[in-house]
């Protein structure tokens, strides 16, 4: 292994925060000592199918100890995500079914080893000891913690001043996730600055089954595509790692200049002097726009390849910029017993949109062409002949949707 002080030089790029502070340098030298690797973990709970680039900072810092020679272990929160995580959340998560949440915990799987060697990863799903539980166990772990403890949370704090709902059940959420640094036996957490909590409820739980408590890393939460939130497919400001090139490249070019140096501090390999002349420049007057679509490229290339890369960018730049067309337009034919179709639930009923009424809401906010004109009016959109007709909707998407009576 490398001296305590080169690799805290690779761990404290990008942490917020290394709690609590000397602890790890402490660990550190023992594991070279010792010659044994830390234990380092993060969660994830499979609430979503697919994993986006707010995902990624994480998973990068986990690259980063399993270089430096450590054990990184990836907890797949099957019976975590049955609850849901209320860091952060003003209003209780709707519950997930068992279903549900396997199939998203195997896209999840597949999507983390673009960023990790998966030789050098362990993957433990929680759901191997919270399903063996029973009922005394459970009330052995509540025990751990106090009711007042748990109502430092910041967000427990702020729902219960607003007199918003509580579930008991969200009440376990931080204990659960402890109890999986103590089956790990973790030396190492890493989670957003959102985690703090967690992260140091593990330290707690894991000294009252009298194991070596871990060390909480926090990282910065990426903001999505509006700027202001964090990157969440809920709110739908997010970027996928497995989004085709086209639209991972123009969610990229939509994100606010402000963005353009956080996301390849964040997000991309570049050096820090690279970055330092980027923002450098930028604050010198320099168009932004050169430096979005430098980033853009690179993250798509980061993904799939320097000509997917090139190839996303020509597509942005002839339908974005020059107003033109992409050249692979899927055709669209639907059959409808109607007079007139009406073009939301056409819409709706070929997935172009979740329902008529994320249909409604494009052509209200004035995204929806028909033939190169605007939509202006939901309740008079139809279609009226069977020949194809060109539909654009939203930022960058096109059909042309033909009616078939066959």
């Amino acid at each position: 292994m490398k001296s305590v002080d080169e690799q805290m030089v690779k761990i404290r790029k990008n942490a917020v925060e290394i709690l609590p502070e000397g602890e790890l340098e402490k660990k550190l030298a023992k594991a070279i000592a010792t010659d044994t690797p830390l234990v380092v973990k993060q969660g994830f709970d499979p609430t979503a199918p697919d994993i986006h680039l707010g995902h990624t900072v994480g998973m990068r810092k986990l690259k980063d100890f399993s270089d430096l020679g450590h054990q990184v272990v990836i907890i797949v929160g099957d019976y975590t995500a049955l609850v849901g995580d209320p860091s952060g959340r003003s209003a209780t998560r709707p519950q997930l079914t068992t279903e549900q949440v396997e199939v998203n915990a195997q896209t999840y799987l597949d999507q983390f080893f673009r960023i990790l060697d998966p030789n050098k990863v362990t993957v433990r799903r929680n759901g191997e000891w919270f399903s063996t539980m029973v009922f005394a166990d459970i009330l052995r772990l509540a025990g751990k913690m106090t009711l007042a403890r748990m109502m430092e949370r910041e967000d427990f704090t702020k729902r219960w001043k607003a007199e918003a709902p509580i579930s008991i059940h969200e009440l376990l959420y931080p204990l659960m996730q402890a109890y999986d640094s103590v089956v790990i036996k973790a030396d190492v957490e890493l989670g957003g600055t959102d985690q703090k909590f967690n992260l140091l409820t593990g330290r707690q739980i894991q000294e009252a089954y009298g194991v070596e408590p871990q060390v909480a890393l926090t990282l910065p939460l990426l903001e999505g595509t509006d700027g202001v939130q964090k990157m969440s497919k809920s709110i739908g400001n997010y970027i996928g790692v497995t989004e085709s090139p086209k639209e991972m490249f123009g969610k990229i070019m939509s994100i606010p200049d402000l963005l353009i140096v956080r996301y390849f501090q964040l997000v991309t390999d570049y050096p820090q002097a690279r970055i330092g002349n980027i923002d450098a420049a930028m604050k010198a007057g320099e168009n932004p726009i050169v430096y979005k679509k430098e980033l853009g490229r690179t993250i798509v290339g980061m993904y799939y390849d320097a000509q997917a890369a090139d190839e996303a960018q020509g597509e942005f730049e002839r339908v974005v910029v020059e107003k033109g067309l992409p050249d692979d337009i899927p055709m669209v034919v639907f059959k409808s017993s109607e007079s007139n179709p009406w073009l939301p639930r056409v819409m709706a009923d070929n997935n172009l949109t979740t329902s008529s009424g994320a249909a409604i809401r494009l052509i209200e906010g004035g995204a929806v062409y028909l033939d190169g004109k605007r939509v202006n009016n939901a309740r008079e959109a139809y279609i009226v002949d069977h020949e194809p007709h060109l539909l654009k909707f939203g930022k960058r998407s096109f059909s042309y949707l033909k009616w078939s009576t066959e």
